[in-house]
């Protein structure tokens, strides 16, 4: 008798990520917090230097693996929220008594709450702007607001210094400013050849879902800030012209995927040589041409010549840049929507109680004599935010990993000289934080020793009385987090899932509305039967580069439909991150989420189904019965759902 399978919530907890140790983020981890402490003891400016180290761990916990220019905006911005927080909190926390204080504090939290529904970088920012108000409110000022924000902001940029310095593996086998770049692109590349060897099987759909998860990787290396519009090295040129190669590949690899028929291993062979090519910034060599049976196998064979081309080309002028669009609407709109809402009063109702039962046991002295307050409401911050797991998970995990950490940290504390071991073991904590990312009470454990360093090199005398003390406060934060979690707030519950379906519909309404648009031009333009018989990648290899056929869209209108395509996918892979979160909580906060991954699996199927309509379109410029079968079941099982669905035009 096989045994129950354990419950989401608890499964999630035990749940942990598995790869290669990030030594590059490793070796950062070290020379960043340990030094910068060190640094404020030999200049004997140690609240300066404790300041830094914070900021440097905080930094710390967001330097995950991408391109340098990426990081940029990944760490700093957060960094900058974070200084930002220490401001405000440090001069409300000097300026006014307790009640006015929780006010404020809960006000930033609404607004933090809000923000951090727009994004990953805005919930890291959202993040970093509640914990440094609090430790700003909530730590004695042996400096100015705007001292302690220097010294923030400089801990971020040391390590942000150190990530843009410091080679990584990948930059010392090729260009150095291109490390995260050329992986991602060439990652784009393996999953594209392993969709097509799962083509018809029985991991294929999670292959496609591994070619979406691909492709927002690599945007989002290649689309970190730049000082000018356009890249401006040949280099950098030819590896966008390399990505936006890549993009027809995996359009024609889905078709494929949607038809569900098995295709040749050779068609694999073609994208694996390509991501060779990009990781080692070679040539292609001859390409292995897939058989062109059908639509989708003739747009594979056609994407693999204009790749090689791509790649033959020392200067590529192909290098658009398909960014993702997130205008100053959308981010007002994902802030103060249902979803940016929701969390929002969550996050303030939170981090306000939070702060306020601090301040009452502050003064009740509860904590005994020393003068930190921050620990309940950061925990709380860190407690609340769901982008970290499911509620249950996060407290189970919190829980678990403080009191590990606490209890570490005290015997280390008897062991360890002071204040250099203790510096060292700052050192050490910083080196493990890119590791210990990979769960929650891992991540909680090194981050608790850290603190605890800190606050002991800082002048707290007891270890013994800070850990009971820190262990105290993350139980109390547990529990506050857990009441308020399961409180029922105005509107729908939910509303955060409901808000990424909603964005994942709007997007495939768009894809579909562009790719069906086309088609009645296409249909007078090319007949069916009047096609030229194609040649395949090896007899062409020698021609000059295509001419747009008569059947084909633009340039200019491809590279639209190719970024309404990236947009349906990311919003897509968004809602069902969401979704699995959701449904990994207690069933008292699963039920309001019920459903809706069955809204998500309509809405995958209809953004398939479009592009493998794309892609037939490209072909012949009509659609099968079997297109338009599926493409009207999708779009009247979505009416069904309330989501709102465009009509087909009469040329389908």
């Amino acid at each position: 008798m096989s045994r129950p399978a354990a419950p989401l919530w608890l499964a999630h907890a035990l749940r942990t990520q598995r790869g290669p140790v990030p030594w590059s983020a490793v070796t950062r981890g070290a020379l960043a917090a340990g030094p910068l402490l060190l640094a404020g003891v030999l200049a004997d400016r140690l609240p300066s230097g404790v300041l830094a180290a914070i900021a440097a761990m905080l930094a710390g916990i967001n330097d995950r693996p991408g391109s340098r220019r990426a990081s940029v905006k990944r760490l700093g911005v957060p960094a900058l929220a974070g200084g930002l927080g220490l401001l405000v909190g440090t001069y409300a926390g000097q300026g006014l008594a307790a009640v006015p204080l929780t006010l404020v504090l809960t006000l930033l939290g609404l607004a933090a709450g809000g923000i951090s529904a727009v994004g990953p970088v805005a919930s890291a920012a959202g993040t970093q702007l509640l914990v440094a108000a609090a430790l700003g409110a909530g730590m004695p000022a042996a400096i100015s607001g705007w001292q302690r924000a220097l010294a923030f902001l400089a801990g971020a940029g040391w390590l942000i210094l150190l990530r843009l310095a410091l080679p990584t593996p990948g930059s010392l086998a090729g260009d150095f400013r291109f490390d995260g770049e050329r992986d991602a692109v060439a990652d784009v590349y393996d999953a594209v050849a392993a969709l097509l060897d799962a083509v018809g099987g029985d991991h294929a759909t999670a292959r496609r879902a591994a070619l979406t998860a691909a492709l927002d990787h690599a945007q989002d290396a290649l689309a970190g800030p730049r000082l000018r519009r356009y890249a401006s090295s040949a280099a950098e040129r030819r590896l966008h012209a390399q990505y936006a190669a890549a993009l027809p590949l995996a359009e024609a690899a889905t078709a494929l995927y949607w038809a569900a028929e098995p295709v040749a291993p050779r068609a694999a062979e073609g994208p694996r040589r390509l991501a060779a090519a990009v990781r080692g910034n070679t040539g292609t060599g001859p390409l292995p041409a897939p058989h062109r049976s059908a639509p989708a196998l003739r747009a594979l064979d056609d994407a693999l010549l204009r790749a090689a081309e791509a790649f033959d080309r020392a200067d590529s002028r192909d290098h658009r840049m398909l960014a993702r669009r997130q205008s100053p609407k959308d981010v007002v709109r994902a802030a103060f929507g249902t979803g940016g809402r929701e969390y929002g009063l969550r996050v303030a109702l939170c981090f306000g109680a939070s702060a306020a039962i601090a301040q009452a046991l502050h003064h009740a002295r509860w904590y005994g004599q020393h003068q930190h307050w921050y620990w309940l409401p950061a925990t709380a911050v860190f407690l609340v935010k769901p982008d970290l797991g499911p509620l249950a998970s996060r407290v189970l995990c919190r829980a678990a990993g403080t009191v590990l950490g606490a209890l570490v940290f005290t015997g280390l504390a008897a062991l360890l000289p002071h204040p250099a071991g203790l510096i060292a073991l700052v050192a050490v904590c910083g080196a493990l934080v890119p590791v210990a990312t990979r769960h929650f009470a891992a991540l909680t454990a090194v981050v608790t020793v850290l603190v605890l360093a800190l606050v002991m090199v800082g002048g707290e005398p007891q270890a013994s009385v800070t850990s009971v003390s820190r262990i105290g406060e993350t139980l109390l934060a547990c529990a506050l987090v857990l009441v308020v979690g399961h409180l029922p707030m105005p509107g729908e519950r939910g509303g955060g899932v409901r808000a990424r379906l909603a964005a994942a519909g709007s997007a495939a309404h768009a894809y579909l509305v562009h790719v069906l648009g086309e088609s009645g031009d296409r249909a007078e333009r090319e007949s069916v039967d009047g096609r030229a018989e194609r040649e395949s990648v090896d007899d062409r290899a020698e021609r000059e580069p295509v001419e747009e056929r008569p059947g084909r869209e633009s340039l200019d209108a491809r590279a639209e439909r190719w970024a309404l395509r990236r947009e349906a996918y990311r919003t897509l892979a968004e809602a069902r991150t969401a979704i699995a979160l959701a449904a990994a909580e207690l069933p008292a906060l699963a039920r309001h989420t019920a459903g809706t991954d069955a809204v998500a699996d309509v809405l995958e199927r209809l953004v398939d189904t479009t592009t493998a309509c794309a892609v037939h379109l490209d072909d012949t410029g009509r659609l099968t019965p079997r297109h338009i079968r599926q493409l009207r079941e999708a779009l009247t099982e979505l009416e069904l759902q309330g989501i709102e669905a465009p009509p087909l035009p009469a040329a389908a």
